[in-house]
């Protein structure tokens, strides 16, 4: 998949409100169909401002949410195609040089998520275990620009909107000053997009040596 180090290569660096990096047409249309037609899986949401609806206690999104791991990615060959680009020394490279940390001893973590009416994020900062965050939009209902991630300053003001565009997306590294979240705004059908990660803790995908 050369989209995507392509689009890593041809990234767009920012500083404000931190440092974070855009980058454009990611995926191949392949990939791209595989995460529209993916299911993910139904049940009742409570959505209270977490991604996995943990914040009071209940969990109940955290059920919903789903990883590709080696279980399932059989159904996913696109993604996981990804997935080994981003355990590629080649792309480890890349993204290290970029958020200025060792990832050698790290780990993927790929997630597609459907973001259903009424959800929201409160700000916040990722975990320091998510070396990097990276967001790839799939806008396949035409939903508004303006449902990307928010992002903020120290004082909590909303200083930019990730926009919302098919086959585009942001990655930054976690950091004391990486306030960023979603603000309660309309859905009209469902959010769509994958979540890339690098971690510290152990997943079915170590990156190569």
């Amino acid at each position: 998949m050369i989209e995507f180090l392509n689009s890593l290569k041809s990234r767009k660096g920012f500083n404000n409100p931190f440092k974070h990096w855009e980058i454009k047409h990611p995926l191949n249309q392949e990939t791209i169909n595989e995460i529209n037609l993916a299911s993910v899986p139904e049940g009742e949401h409570k959505y209270d401002g977490t991604r996995a609806a943990d914040y009071t206690g209940g969990g109940v999104d955290g059920k919903l949410r789903l990883f590709i791991d080696k279980a399932n990615s059989q159904k996913y060959p696109n993604l996981t195609t990804l997935l080994r680009i981003l355990q590629s020394k080649e792309c480890q490279k890349i993204v290290s040089e970029c958020i200025q940390k060792d990832l050698s001893n790290s780990f993927v973590r790929l997630e597609i998520i459907a973001d259903k009416i009424g959800f929201w994020l409160k700000p916040h900062k990722d975990i320091q275990e998510k070396v990097m965050t990276m967001m790839i939009w799939v806008n396949m209902y035409d939903e508004s620009r303006n449902l990307g991630t928010d992002f903020y300053d120290q004082d909590f003001k909303l200083v930019k909107t990730a926009q919302y565009i098919n086959n585009t997306g942001y990655f930054f590294s976690s950091g004391n000053d990486t306030w960023h979240g979603l603000e309660k705004k309309k859905i009209i059908k469902e959010r769509r997009c994958i979540q890339l990660n690098y971690v510290k803790f152990n997943t079915d995908w170590p990156v190569e040596k």
